[in-house]
Parts: structure tokens; sequence; C-alpha cells
């Protein structure tokens, strides 16, 4: 793709941007449309046919048909999508005349629409623009688009992984504001109970409002309003220029005039002066407001905050991002860092071309991402992963042994030793099968499941720095940070961007021969005669040896193996062999049972237990990196 476009249409003002695949490391260009960077979202069609774009289509005396503010009845007004697609035809059009987009160039268009659209409604969206004649049009949401953009540019110090951490982006327009909630990587809309025309058109309007009560000319200049919708728009729209000048620098503004003229043409030109000052601006944002069911500006905005406070409640975002033209407004990252303390806000130099700048840059981020998921399936698709997990299977084999031959003796035969001395289990015969019991069932504990966990944890550290040579080049061809795929990282307990809780990724569940295979091999060592084998230890231990013995001579050799085994000992003779003397026969025996557990598991490396082990640790290894990759891929719809 040789060049990426981002269309901001906004229902008050657009922008387009572009990033040419050859700088894609750069801000992407703001181009002029009809003279005019951020130019008003209206057309008018003349006598002669000409479609005007832009402030021209706001006042052409000669127009046949003028059209503003269309786009924020898309979802309720049908002929909305008709005046939508004239507007971009003649953008579109601009754009080839003006050199900006060669036609048949290999190119596509990032439009935005806001986060609470549905896929049915941005599909519906997406055909206007096909229909219109554009290269091939994606539509994204505005928010992620605006924060997109401050992850990539120059003038903001954010990392690019901030957008797997919650980050609330709050993109006000002249109609509406946004308020989206993206968590690792994640987009939510976040309602406010109604609220939807809370945007700086209200300010606007308010301000245009006083401007024109305070003119010696108002009934004149009210009734050219009310015929002519177009000039109304426009001077709401110098209005709004006004505003977001004196906003953008109160201290400069406070001894000087803050002013603007405006002729408004009718059968006798009309002058209308719009001033700006610290009475006025009070007025604007603490007066109620139209449409605000008597609240203001302020207090309209800080309960939507409020709101979204309570809805998201501990998951309190680590970053606010303010873009749109009113996000100059100092007061508007005041409210903001008010209802959200530990945040930090911020927005960029020129907010009103976040939207865009962000959707030229999801275009190049699009085509990055879909180049690296295909490594990252390619990589898949080899023997790699499970050829490293199979070189440190003896290295997991000594860990498993190490971490839970203690633990499984403390807790399933002492168990079954502190029954078989109260009597409950009656037989040495029996000692067999309830250890087999005991032992499955300290196996599949939480406590033995998180040793188990932790050990397979621990033991990834080495296999993932050997995938990291596979992954990191992958990382570096597509501008993707290498923590990205780096198993580490979701390992440790350090500061890390994405977190998988390994738990969830090595779960016991699907571990099922492990489990099976140790249940297997401790069974087989431990029992099988363990009554005698395990009691048969120390001054208790010769007692009852010589008591079995003293029977051997007495019933004879022949049926001693089969009648001493059910014979039920007296419990003060079971008492002769203590807790204490039983747990050091336990310590004496553990580093032969560790040594036959490793034995046994070795001599099974080449079968079922380790096919099976290699075989579900690669899998779930490569579906951690299918999820980090789908995270990284920052999912643009």
């Amino acid at each position: 793709m040789e060049r990426y476009y981002g269309f901001d249409l906004g229902d008050a003002e657009s922008a387009v941007a572009r990033l040419n695949s050859e700088n894609a490391l750069k801000d992407p260009d703001v181009l002029a449309v009809g003279g005019a960077q951020s130019f008003v979202t209206a057309f008018a069609r003349r006598q002669s046919g000409e479609l005007l774009i832009g402030e021209g289509a706001c006042y052409a005396p000669d127009a046949i048909e003028r059209k503003l503010r269309f786009k924020s009845r898309f979802l309720t007004d049908p002929q909305s999508a008709r005046d939508i697609r004239t507007f971009a035809a003649g953008v579109l059009s601009r754009l080839i005349g003006d050199g900006n987009l060669a036609q048949g160039e290999d190119s596509c268009f990032y439009v935005g629409c806001p986060a609470g659209w549905s896929k049915a409604d941005r599909e519906r969206y997406r055909r206007i623009f096909e229909d219109a004649g554009y290269p091939p049009a994606r539509i994204i949401s505005e928010s992620r688009a605006a924060l997109i953009s401050a992850c990539r540019s120059r003038h903001l110090q954010i990392a690019y992984d901030i957008l797997s951490k919650p980050v609330l982006v709050v993109d006000i327009g002249s109609s509406t504001t946004d308020f989206a909630f993206i968590e690792s990587g994640r987009e939510v809309e976040l309602q406010t109970a109604g609220e939807v025309m809370l945007g700086g058109g209200i300010m606007d309007r308010m301000l245009l409002e006083e401007s024109v009560e305070a003119s010696p000319d108002r009934s004149a200049i009210r009734e050219i309003f009310d015929r002519s919708e177009a000039w109304r728009n426009y001077c709401e729209f110098a209005a709004r220029r006004l505003k977001e000048k004196y906003f953008g620098d109160e201290a400069y503004w406070a001894s000087r005039p803050c002013t603007r003229s405006i002729e408004i043409l009718g059968q006798t030109p009309l002058q209308l002066t719009i001033r700006m000052n610290r009475d006025i601006a009070n007025r604007i944002l603490n007066a109620p407001a139209p449409g605000l069911k008597g609240a203001s500006f302020k207090e309209a905005f800080c309960e939507s905050l409020a709101q979204i406070r309570a809805k998201i409640r501990e998951q309190s975002p680590e970053l606010i991002f303010l873009t749109g033209g009113v996000s100059k407004l100092p007061a508007i990252g005041q409210w903001c860092q008010e209802a959200f303390p530990d945040s930090v806000v911020v927005t960029t130099p020129q907010p009103e071309f976040s939207v865009a700048r962000g959707l030229a840059c999801c275009g190049r981020i699009d085509e990055d991402m879909r180049a690296f998921r295909k490594e990252v399936e390619d990589l898949i698709e080899t023997s790699t992963v499970e050829s490293i997990v199979a070189s440190h299977m003896e290295d997991l084999y000594r860990r498993i042994v190490d971490a839970l031959v203690d633990p499984i003796m403390e807790n399933a035969v002492m168990a079954v030793f502190e029954r078989w001395r109260a009597s409950e289990i009656s037989r040495l015969s029996q000692i067999d099968e309830e250890l087999a019991k005991e032992i499955e069932r300290y196996l599949r504990s939480e406590e033995a499941q998180a040793i188990l966990v932790g050990t397979v944890s621990s033991w990834l550290g080495p296999v993932a720095y050997e995938l990291e040579e596979h992954t990191m080049p992958i990382c570096v061809r597509h501008n993707v940070p290498y923590r990205a795929l780096n198993l580490n990282s979701y390992l440790s307990l350090s500061d890390i961007d994405i977190r998988i809780d390994t738990k969830d990724m090595f779960a016991l569940d699907q571990i099922t021969w492990m489990i099976n295979a140790i249940i297997s091999v401790l069974v087989g060592l431990l029992c099988g005669g363990s009554g005698v084998a395990l009691i048969a230890g120390g001054l208790e231990g010769i007692i009852v040896g010589a008591i079995l013995s003293l029977s051997v001579l007495l019933i004879g050799q022949g049926h001693i193996e089969n009648r001493m085994m059910d014979i039920d000992l007296p419990k003060p003779l079971r008492r002769l062999v203590t807790r204490s003397s039983f747990e050091n026969r336990m310590k004496k025996i553990a580093p032969e049972v560790k040594a036959n557990f490793f034995e046994s598991l070795e001599k099974e490396k080449n079968l079922e237990i380790t096919g099976r082990l290699t075989g579900e640790i690669s899998q779930q290894i490569e579906q951690c990196l299918i999820r980090m990759a789908e995270v990284v891929e920052i999912p643009l719809g």
C-alpha cells in the first residue's frame, strides 16, 4: 500500500490526513481541502451543478441546495446517508483535483465513526464511501483513532504499550461527546444517561445568541437566521472559532479584545460582532444551557464523568486522553482531573486533527499487524515450539520431582499414616488403595495445583528465552515492541504491560496427563507392601517387625504374605509407631523416592508421558502467542 488516508468526517467540521508508506514513522500530514485543513462539513449545489464543499457552501448566494450537520442524523434520518454521500464525493473530488490523491493509486481510507455505532451501522456507513467511489474504506472508532494518534505522536511521551492499559478517551465534538474506555486493547462504549448531545456546539450557540442579543440589528439578524439555516450555521461556526481562540490562551486575552466581525448578506448587509471575555466565558460554561434540561455545560459534563466513574468502578484509567477542538478549553482537563485524581490527563497540541491523524495511522498499523499475525501463525505451524519444549523436558521432570515429593509425603502419606494409627484403616492391605486415593486427592487440590503451576512457570523461563530468538525478529520487522511476544514478560511479577495469568495459560485441568503420570508413578513407588515399608524403621518399627517375624514362625512363610496384610493390629501396637519416628522415616526414604520417581519418569520419557506433556505445553504456548498477537494487533473495528 502506497498511502493511507484518514477521514474524520464530523458533524460540524471535517479533516483528512495522509500517511505515505515510505514515511510511516512520521506524523501523518493534514491535507487542505478547499484551502482549509479543518473545513466545515457542508455542501451546496449551484444552478450550474457545481458542488461546493466547506465554508464557501455556507453562504453561496446562488445555491439551490445547501446541507449542513447531517452526520449527527445518520442513525435516525434516512436522508442523512444521501447527504453524507454527496459531501464525501465532493471531498474526494477536491482531493483528486488538488493532487492529493491520484486516481488508481494503491491506497485505502480509514473513516471515523462514534464509538457507540453498531457493526451494522458501521457497515452501512462504509458502503456510502464505497458508493461514492472511494478506494477500499474501513470504519474505525474515532476514540480509538484519537488514542492511536497520541501513541504515535512525537509531541507526547506516551508509550505505544498504553494501548494495553486502561485508558479513557473523551472525544468532544460539536454535537456529541464520546466516552470510550479501552482496556487490554478492547474498547467499551460508555453511555452517559442519554446526554448524547453534549457537544461544544451548545457553547457556540450560547455565545452566538449573546452576541446577537448585544447587536443593535438583533431583530433583522434573527429574521435572516429564521429564513436561512446556512447563515445561522456559518455564524455559529465563527463563534466556535472565536471561542477556541479565546480558551486557547485566556491569559493573553484577559487584557485584549477578542472579537470577530461578520458581514451577513441580506437585502441590506448587516454587521455582527462576536466577542469573548471572562464574563462571557463564565456564562457559557456555567449558565443553564439549551437542551440540557436546565443544567449548564459544566454540570452536564461533570455528571457524565461521575456516571462513568461509577460504571468502571475500580478500573480507574491510567490515562485520560482528550481530543476534539473543545478539549483546548483548560476547564475540561481540570474537570477530568477532579473526577479521576489518580489519572494522567493529556491532549495533543492540535486536538482537532487527532482523529484524522489516528485514522491514517490505523491504515499502516492494520497492514503491519496483518503481516505480523501471519508470521506468528507461520512460526506456530512449524515444529519450533515443540522442539524447544522437548529439549527442556528433562529439566521439567527434575523440577516436578523436587517440588512435589515432599508436599505429597507431608500431605498424602502422613494423612494415611494418621488414619492407620487411629485404626480408621484396619488392615495393612488397605493402605495401598487408600494411599493411591490420598495422593490423587492431594494432587488435584488447589495447593498442589499452585505448586505445579509455579514449577511449570519457572521452568518456562529458559524456554521463553530460547523462543525469543524466533519471536523478536518478527516484532522488529513490524515495528512491534519485542516484549509483545516475550513469554517472560507475562510470567514475571514486574511492571509489565500485558498480563496473562499463568493459571489460565497452563490450566491443570488441561495438563491431565501430567497429574495422571505423577499419580501412577508415586503409587507404584510408595504402595505395594507400603504398609510394612513405611513403618519398618526405628525402634518402634523393629518391635512391630519382630511381631511380624514371630507370626511367620507360628503360621509359616507360605501364609504370612496373605494373612498378615489382613490382620487388624491392636491400636496400642499401632501407637508404638510415633508421628515423629514416622516423619523421620519419610525423610530417610524421600531421597530414594525422588530418585526412583525421576528414574520412572525417565523410563517413560520417550513414550506417552513426554509426548503428551510436550504436545499440551507446546499447544498452550502457541495459544498464548496467538492471544498476545491479538492484543498487540489493536482491534481496529
